[in-house]
């Protein structure tokens, strides 16, 4: 028996299915769509891949959206506007130390 299929001494919890955890698929209602403002875009490409950073605004606040787009394939992440400070002066250090270490040479290999 895989242990995450023994049955909890606690009853079964509101939140898990019987195909794991969250409602089936079945069962869910569709999410309502929830009002965006785009307050400013900005895109970069470096290399092969593209750079979309849009801050928004919706009704529980603002955050910066940043998606990653290589030969169509997508991955996104959001982050509050409470942490861009700390996200900014973690790349800023990010930055620095990139600059202030010489990168490796590749190795011939014998």
């Amino acid at each position: 028996m895989i242990s995450n299929e023994r049955p909890s001494p606690y009853g079964r919890r509101p939140y898990q299915s019987s195909y794991g955890y969250g409602a089936p698929k079945y069962n869910q209602q569709p999410r309502p769509p929830v009002n965006e403002d785009t307050l400013k875009t900005a895109e970069v490409q470096i290399e092969r891949k593209n750079f979309v950073f849009t801050l928004k605004e919706n009704p529980r606040g603002r955050f910066l959206r940043i998606t990653e787009d290589v030969g169509g394939r997508r991955d996104t992440i959001i982050i509050p506007s409470t942490g861009l400070a700390d996200f900014k002066k973690l790349v800023d250090e990010m930055v620095k130390t990139s600059d202030e270490i010489p990168p490796k040479q590749p190795t011939p290999e014998a």
